[in-house]
């Protein structure tokens, strides 16, 4: 295993220093948890949004806290969901009077563990209301789900319900808001190489030299094909036609072409320009478009695309400025 790191069982401990340490003056570490606030929360007058999950996919989720975006988010074990105390200490930490709002992506264990954390929140007077993100057409159950995986859309869905809670929107507005853009979002992924969990210290999965595999989840849970490496323009096509088969996205679309650790923009640039021309080619206007990394899986390679259906209200808050580290508009 080559990895830059210390102890294989303190690397979320050392990031989350090292993220403070990046951002001594924006953020911060509830003391003895793995949650990181902004660093004036709670905001008064505002829900507080919490996102998190199991670590390795960074800069989710850390890195979209912010004014715009985020108020806190629980950094589990590596690809380990957080636990429910976690959870409540992030709810209690940016719980203004004003309710607080999760955002789920639809794992098991995040579910179950954020869902009791609510639970435990409203015994303690907090309102909580959640979303369950579920935007990966790939496949509808996997080793790790019930249901659709939640992949890349869930950074729309910080940003625009993060926006809507900066406009000083109820909770029940942000809820709303954020349903709308679970309603309207798709991804799917594929995967060259798999990735080392640190403190397993080997591979998740074998992938052989040319082959590939479509519709990898983001902890390297099977996809619907393992096949031999193609070109760009295949791939972007197997995922983009894929995504428009699942939900009409007539009108005008958000794309967001993600990284998954190890791939570089230029491979990416070279996905999105393909993407653009499948759209083209079915008349949908491409409004904004997002290429980089911004939900990963460690150093794994490979890309996902995401589609997002917008209207006047969802382009507004897209547009709308974040000062999140990683997403700043």
């Amino acid at each position: 295993m080559k990895k830059i790191i210390n102890d294989p069982n303190q690397v979320v401990q050392d990031m989350v220093d090292g993220l403070i340490a990046a951002n001594p003056t924006t953020l911060k570490q509830v003391p003895d948890t793995f949650v990181v606030a902004r660093a004036d929360a709670p905001v008064q007058g505002k829900v507080g949004l919490v996102s998190g999950g199991g670590s390795g996919h960074e800069p989710a989720h850390a890195g979209y806290i912010g004014k715009g975006m985020l108020d806190a988010a629980v950094c589990g074990e590596v690809f380990t969901s957080p636990t429910p105390d976690q959870v409540l200490e992030a709810i209690k930490a940016v719980d203004s009077g004003n309710g607080v709002f999760l955002v789920i992506k639809n794992y098991t264990g995040d579910v179950l563990n954020f869902e009791m954390a609510a639970e435990l929140a409203e015994a303690e007077g907090i309102q909580v209301e959640h979303v369950i993100v579920n935007d990966d057409v790939a496949v509808e159950d996997s080793s790790f789900t019930t249901g659709r995986r939640g992949i890349a859309g869930t950074v729309f869905v910080h940003k625009i319900a993060g926006a809507k809670a900066d406009t000083g929107a109820s909770l029940s507005e942000v809820k709303t808001v954020a349903e709308k853009v679970v309603a309207n979002v798709r991804s799917m992924g594929m995967a060259l190489t798999p990735c080392t969990v640190p403190a397993a210290g080997k591979p998740s999965f074998q992938l052989a030299e040319n082959e590939m595999e479509i519709g990898m989840g983001i902890h390297g849970e099977p996809g619907i094909n393992r096949t031999t490496i193609a070109t760009a323009d295949e791939i972007a096509t197997t995922l983009t036609e894929k995504v428009l088969e699942d939900y009409d996205f007539s009108g005008e679309v958000a794309v967001l072409v993600n990284g998954l650790g190890a791939t570089p923009e230029m491979e990416l640039y070279i996905m999105n320009k393909k993407v653009h021309e499948l759209l083209a080619e079915q008349g949908i206007a491409v409004y904004k478009s997002f290429v980089g990394e911004y939900m990963t899986s460690l150093e794994m390679a490979g890309c996902s695309v995401t589609l997002l259906k917008l209207d006047d209200e969802l382009k507004e808050l897209l547009d709308a400025e974040s000062m999140a580290p990683a997403f700043r508009s």
